[in-house]
């Protein structure tokens, strides 16, 4: 596994808002999440709790684990697998980023104390690869020390208060969202960031994605023959190696279009098409709008940086 690679993947991942909350339960107890157009995350900070959501089995959590949704799927917790749930939604009917509150359901049974965030981020930024994540990833208590020294900050900085907690509160998801991403990438998830031969080609496609690439050029990047990549790639991957290179490249180009006013025969270029009408082309079939449109909604809706 290639750490410049990770790198590559994870410092694009900047988040722009934060909903936290802190949830003081007694059991019985369940809540049920539905989908979020947000990375998810639960830190158990006391006692115990279970994770379920459909088609997969209940996962235990202790005090100190922490529990990743990076694409927001629906789940529920609950003092035990089973238990009947309600929903969050009539529990904290308004989560918007910026916004902190408390949530408490009194029951005579054991207490769980958690520390949750709805983490917002942009995910144009985020690297392709980003969406084979599964839809949960768990770290366990102890596994990262840096990790678990910042959520316990975090839990910390709910008692204090203490001024620009809302920053602070920012920065330290944004830090705790990446470091578990790391912890999962590099232990149980995408064992194509574990192949060499295929590290080397997502780095290549990464980093240097205007170049000319070719199924073949690409192979020889990560010396294996073009068959033995194609199929290596694609079963790590989950796409085809042409297919990831064209993410990456349109991923690029609609960056360019939001934040800078660069022509569209130069964002042709950095992004690798030799051809302006074969980049429009590309665009338009990716996105389902013409690059010039979709500069203008962006325009429209605030306007691009400055070259």
């Amino acid at each position: 596994m290639d750490g410049d690679l990770l790198s590559e993947l994870l410092a694009p991942m900047r988040l722009h808002g934060v909903f936290h909350s802190r949830w003081s339960m007694r059991a019985p107890w369940g809540v049920a999440g539905a989908k979020e157009d947000c990375a998810i995350l639960h830190y158990i900070q006391d006692g115990t709790c279970t994770v379920e959501l459909p088609g997969h089995d209940p996962v235990e959590l202790a005090a100190g684990d922490l529990v990743l949704f990076p694409h927001g799927t629906a789940h529920q917790l609950a003092d035990a697998p089973g238990r009947p749930s309600v929903p969050l939604e009539s529990l904290l009917p308004a989560r918007q980023p910026g916004e902190v509150t408390t949530l408490e359901r009194g029951g005579p049974g054991p207490a769980t104390t958690l520390l949750c965030g709805g983490l917002h981020y942009d995910r144009a930024a985020t690297a392709p690869l980003y969406q084979a994540l599964p839809p949960v990833l768990v770290v366990r208590a102890g596994t990262q020390p840096l990790l678990t020294q910042t959520l316990e900050n975090l839990a910390g900085e709910w008692v204090t208060r203490e001024p620009g907690g809302q920053l602070v509160a920012l920065r330290a998801f944004e830090l705790v969202y990446v470091l578990a991403l790391r912890a999962c990438m590099a232990e149980t998830s995408l064992a194509a960031l574990r192949h060499p031969a295929v590290s080397a080609a997502l780095l290549a496609v990464q980093t240097r994605f205007a170049e000319p690439w070719t199924v073949e050029t690409l192979a020889a990047e990560a010396g294996l023959s073009r068959s033995a990549f194609a199929a290596t790639f694609r079963e790590l991957v989950g796409e085809a190696p042409m297919r990831h290179l064209t993410a990456r490249r349109m991923q690029e180009a609609a960056r360019l279009l939001t934040e800078t006013a660069l022509a569209h025969e130069r964002i042709s270029e950095r992004v690798g098409y030799r051809s302006t009408v074969g980049f429009h082309l590309a665009f338009k079939a990716w996105y389902g709008t013409p690059p010039g449109e979709f500069r203008r909604r962006v325009s429209a809706a605030g306007g691009p940086r400055a070259a």
